[in-house]
């Protein structure tokens, strides 16, 4: 039994594999990219479409792929992949879209958004010497910048699980204040940290080499669980709550130029200390 906070993790199972690695993908065939309540967004090559109990209410066709769509206010901002390359590969426009009627707001850079309250969002990017995240209003102009980007987290602020893809990285876990002022929090060792878990009273839970970290509002870190005690940098990760069950799989290439892969699965019983003490 380990414990971050006000968190414990009880492991529960490990086992070791041959496979592919845990990519982060998208949304299945099918499923929309947003959801609220009964109305949704759809994406498929070549356009966004929006439907409310099923009924189609606007379709909006663009040059490209969308992968993400973030609701906010009566807006939708859509991140899409060009399908040309392009001097920022495969990076397409960032679409802001009225909700109402599919109407082009303004179209944004930006690889990843989150969304934020009034129509509001942020959007990031990371590349060629740019690493920002950028505050956009409901129209599509900018209201603050800030030199930090990665996995967003919108609560009671924003913090951002850095990402920077740098080797050695200077990837930290991170608080946006107004102003473009960046708080400092912990260090992180992974160049590419997988998307955190966000539990219920905020405490963020980073998989960061070989541990999984416990990050509390305050930007206090503790150690949640040690999986192992050294990392390939080419593992890929990923880290995913399940019901009361916490999942951390870690890949690593079994050699250089080979598509095979170890993958390691750890599970964890995940409970507050207030629970049952």
């Amino acid at each position: 039994m380990t414990s971050g906070g006000a968190w414990r993790a009880e492991a529960v199972g490990h086992r070791r594999t041959e496979g592919e690695p845990p990519y982060e993908r998208g949304p299945r065939p099918g499923e929309p990219l947003a959801r609220r309540g009964g109305f949704a967004v759809h994406g498929a090559v070549g356009s966004v479409r929006a439907t409310d109990g099923g009924r189609t209410l606007w379709t909006r066709s663009f040059a490209g792929r969308p992968h993400a769509a973030h609701l906010s206010g009566g807006r939708v901002l859509v991140t899409t992949d060009s399908l040309e390359y392009t001097p920022w590969g495969h990076l397409g426009p960032a679409l802001l879209l009225d909700l109402a009627d599919g109407r082009l707001v303004a179209t944004l850079r930006g690889a990843t958004g989150a969304a934020l309250g009034g129509g509001r969002f942020l959007l990031g990017l990371e590349g060629y010497d740019v690493f920002e995240t950028v505050a956009y209003d409901r129209d599509g102009t900018e209201t603050d910048r800030w030199a930090s980007y990665g996995h967003y987290v919108v609560g009671t602020g924003v913090r951002v699980v850095e990402a920077d893809r740098r080797t050695p990285t200077s990837n930290r876990v991170v608080r946006l204040l107004p102003g473009g002022v960046v708080t400092p929090g912990p260090k992180l060792s992974d160049s590419l940290p997988p998307e955190p878990v966000v539990l219920p009273d905020g405490t963020l839970l980073v998989l960061d080499g070989g541990a999984i970290h416990a990050v509390g509002r305050g930007l206090d870190r503790t150690v949640l669980a040690e999986l192992r005690p050294h990392e390939d940098a080419r593992a890929i990760r990923t880290l995913r709550r399940d019901g009361d069950r916490l999942v951390a799989v870690i890949a690593e290439p079994r050699a250089a130029g080979t598509a095979r892969w170890t993958v390691d699965t750890w599970t964890f019983r995940l409970t507050s200390r207030g629970a049952g003490s």
